[in-house]
């Protein structure tokens, strides 16, 4: 099996919260130690902006679990195992994107581990 070749680039292109769709799966990347070196990837749904009336720019996104189980913001009952984010502070990607920041978490995995 052979993986197409690309130049990764030397930062992580988010996605632009002009461009979220509602519905659509994106990737938080995140890590668990400095050296970014221990990534953590968590599926989120984005069900919508500013779906309290209080709030204004707030982004809502919902674990994939729940949202594939056929659980809504709107409809959602308090024993519902069931969670809802909002915010724009977590770094979130489209497939793409997130696959490429583990790809340059993997040669940073290799260099530390003096492999490359």
């Amino acid at each position: 099996m052979l993986f197409e070749a690309r130049e990764l680039k030397p930062y992580a292109e988010t996605v632009p919260t002009d461009e979220l769709e509602i519905g659509e799966i994106y990737f938080a990347v995140d890590f668990f130690d400095d050296e970014m070196l221990i990534p953590f990837l968590e599926p989120k749904v984005y069900i919508g902006r500013n779906l309290d009336p209080e709030e204004e720019d707030a982004f809502y996104f919902q674990d994939l679990d729940s949202y594939q189980a056929g659980v809504r913001f709107e409809t959602a009952a308090e024993d519902d195992e069931v969670t809802f984010e909002t915010g724009t502070e977590r770094h979130l990607f489209d497939y793409e994107s997130a696959l490429e920041v583990l790809m340059s978490c993997s040669l940073r995995r290799r260099e530390a581990l003096g492999q490359g």
